[in-house]
Parts: structure tokens; sequence; C-alpha cells
């Protein structure tokens, strides 16, 4: 299946950092997330990031990439927060970011459902934000899962726009949705684009069964669905937001041949935290798999965005730093 092979491919240099795999959420599929009185429950500390931040420079990376579960109103949570001395994970979250600008890279967050006040305080520290909204499908995949509710995940993609952030979404494929959910998951991010135009690209993530999770033995998507999906993400979202498959557990080449023009994060520091079974790709091995196509680097906010000017002055001096005359990655 072909449909719009891309001139380029990009992707981001980046370090990981999950900040807490805890989570209110208790997702199906998910291998990540711990109960909060789980004895593998954590919460990185300051110096692990600063360690792991300056690995990702020493490293030439961009990208700072925050990850974590949803933590609201949960009282065992506001409890290890007070003992480091903070109030609201939000805070700690900023300064995170901060250590990161101040170590030479660009955060990206992703932290599940934020608020539009949580998001306007993230904003100036941030390159962009991210939350997948997943499916808006009703799937049993989420119900024990309050966070993922697709109003609620909509209304903060929609609150990114009304604040002019860059932002990244997506779809998960293989969790129960049906074809008619994929494809109203997909609108409902180009409607929201359409109004705000903040989407920077959506991510047509395959779902893939992790050990001790619900969903262990559940057969992921097959190639052929894949493509079939990325064709259809490429068919109807606008061609200005890329469309971005996971580098290290999808046939690369057979995806950006139905539309696929990013690889999303590749760290030459850390694993994937989210899959940890799934090793990164080297440039090399992306490349022979490409094929002809130009392999391009780019910061964890998109090129047309630097070139109109959506960051903030916190981290103005790194996108100059950074970033080419067309908003790519400088060489």
């Amino acid at each position: 299946m072909s449909l719009h092979i891309p001139p380029y491919v990009t992707f981001s240099k980046n370090v990981f950092g999950p900040v807490t795999n805890m989570c209110r959420n208790r997702c199906g599929y998910c291998g990540f997330r711990r109960d909060f009185n789980h004895p593998e429950a954590n919460l990185m500390a300051q110096d692990h990031v600063e360690i792991l931040l300056k690995k990702g420079v020493n490293s030439d990376c961009t990208e700072a990439l925050f990850t974590f579960g949803e933590t609201d109103n949960v009282s065992e949570f506001r409890e290890i927060l007070q003992d480091i001395g903070y109030s609201s994970f939000i805070d700690y979250v900023i300064d995170l970011c901060q250590m990161a600008i101040n170590n030479g890279l660009l955060p990206h967050t992703n932290a599940g459902v934020l608020s539009y006040a949580d998001m306007r305080k993230l904003k100036p520290l941030n390159a962009s934000l991210g939350l997948m909204l997943e499916t808006t499908g009703k799937v049993d995949a989420h119900k024990e899962s309050p966070g993922k509710d697709p109003c609620i995940r909509l209304e903060m993609i929609k609150n990114a726009g009304r604040l002019k952030i860059p932002f990244t979404s997506g779809i998960l494929v293989g969790i129960g949705e049906t074809w008619d959910d994929r494809i109203e998951s997909l609108l409902a991010i180009r409607r929201l684009h359409e109004r705000y135009g903040h989407i920077q690209e959506v991510i047509v993530q395959n779902f893939a069964p992790q050990k001790n999770t619900l969903m262990s033995s559940i057969r992921p998507a097959l190639l052929e669905e894949m493509q079939k999906v990325v064709a259809i993400a490429r068919a109807i979202l606008p061609q200005e937001i890329a469309i971005q498959v996971p580098s290290n557990f999808v046939s690369i080449g057979s995806l950006v041949a139905c539309g696929a023009s990013d690889l999303g994060g590749i760290s030459p520091v850390t694993i994937d935290h989210i899959n940890p079974g799934a090793r990164w790709p080297s440039l090399d091995e992306i490349r022979s798999t490409i094929g002809d196509i130009e392999l391009r680097e780019r910061m964890p906010i998109y090129p047309h965005f630097v070139q109109e000017g959506w960051y903030s002055p916190s981290i103005e001096e790194l996108v100059k730093r950074y970033s080419d005359e067309n908003g790519f990655r400088a060489n």
C-alpha cells in the first residue's frame, strides 16, 4: 500500500526521563505504571535527572523528554512530594524543565492530562507538549482509567491550541477500538488543528503486549493493518502535520511508503522506558531501511513552528543555537 512517500523523514535526538511511574490510571496494556504503594514505585530524584541531562548533552541531544503517570488528587503521592519540599507536582516538573534548559536541552513534557493553568505554567519552559488521544472510542482497556476519557483529553488538546503550544498527539492501535473509532479520533484531532493550527505531529502507535498486564496475550496489530492506519491518517490530516511511527518496533520503510514522515525521539542515552524491550535503531540502520529518502534531525519543536516563533524567551537562545535557517537541527 502506497499513498504519499515523504521527501524526507525526521527524528529528534533525546534523553528520556520517566519522572514517575506512579499513576491513577490502570490501563489494560500498560507495563510502566506502578501503584503508589508498590515497592517499584519511583519518583526520579533531581540529582538523577541532572546526571541524565548531562549525558544527553554529551551525546549531542537537543531534547529532554519528561513523561510520567497521572497523579492528581492521590494522597500517597502528595505525601511523597511533601517529603522533598513540594506541594505541587507541576512545580517539581517545572524545576526539572528549568534544569534541562540550564544544561542546554529543550524540554518536551508528556504529562498525561493537565489543566489549562498547568499548561500555562509549563509553556514558557517547553519547546512543545504532548498528550496521546489514543482513541475516542470506549474500550475495556480504559475502564479503570479516568484520565483516558476522550472528552477530557480532547479538552486538553484544545487548551494547548488556545495557548499556542506546539503539540504532539496520537492514536494507539490495537487496544479494542474499531476502524470507525480510529477515523473519528483522527478527525477529532484534525478539527482542533483546523481551529488552532497547533498540532505538529500525530503518532500512530501500535499496541505492544507487555508482561504482567491484562492484555499480555492480545495479538498486536499486523503490519498490513498498521499500513492501512498510517495511510488513512495521511489522507485525513493536513500535510503540515507529520505522521510519526515508533522507530523501535515497527517496519519503518513500509510505513514511510504509506505516508509516515517522522520517527519520534531516538535516544543515544536512555532506553524506551514505556517499551523497555524495544531497542532504538541506529541512524545507519534507519538510513538503510528508508533507502534514498533523506533523514533529517529536528528539535522537539517542529521547523515551521520555529520559523513562526512559537517559543518563549526562556528557550529562545537554545532554539536559535540548535536550528538552521529552515528550523531543522543545524549540522
